[in-house]
């Protein structure tokens, strides 16, 4: 009778703890900004509420992410845990090339509060390619076309004004974590048959 590798089973990622907790976080926070951006909000709420907002919920997903993303790899070796180590330190990479880019944009052009547009639509285009780069590499379609969707409108958020870059943060972005969160026992469920088949 075939047995599955355990080693093999214990590295393909349950995604849906990451992925309901970005989406949350994303569609409280920047639904926040959205609400209560502009001269007119829809919703007068302190400035600060939306930032907590975000920043509680981005830091809970990072730590939920992480303890994931650990237990799977605990057990990794070779080409395995070389990939995981390697896309790990890229978050690291990425959001660090991210805060010199927003840093010296906003300094050369004199407008700092040019920071509280560059942040979330920069965050999302760099979270979008590290899906990119993590789905191609454990062949994860779902991660993969997640990331292409973060990369695309979190970049093309740019082109509106006013309080629509949060929108589309808000709806295309967290929303599309939400369904990738309901869509991940289905992408598992193939992934374990299509090795094991």
């Amino acid at each position: 009778m075939f047995q599955p590798d355990s080693t093999a089973l214990r590295v393909l990622l349950d995604n849906r703890p990451s992925y309901s907790s970005f989406g949350a976080a994303w569609l409280l926070g920047h639904g926040a900004y959205a609400l209560s951006h502009g001269d007119d909000p829809l919703l007068r709420l302190p400035a600060l509420v939306p930032a907590a907002l975000l920043i509680t919920g981005l830091v809970t997903a990072m730590v939920i992410t992480t303890v994931v993303s650990m237990r799977a790899q605990r057990s990794a070796t070779g080409r395995e845990a070389v990939v995981g180590n390697l896309l790990a330190a890229s978050w690291l990479i990425g959001f660090g090339a991210l805060f010199f880019l927003i840093t010296a944009l906003s300094s050369a052009l004199g407008q700092t509060d040019l920071k509280m547009l560059l942040w979330p639509v920069g965050s999302g285009l760099v979270v979008g390619l590290l899906y990119l780069a993590s789905g191609a590499a454990y062949r994860d379609v779902l991660q993969y076309t997640l990331g292409a969707w973060l990369a695309l409108t979190s970049s093309a958020a740019l082109l509106l004004d006013g309080a629509g870059p949060y929108w589309v943060l808000a709806v295309a972005g967290g929303g599309s974590y939400l369904i990738a969160a309901a869509l991940e026992p289905q992408r598992r469920s193939a992934a374990i048959n299509y090795r094991y088949a």
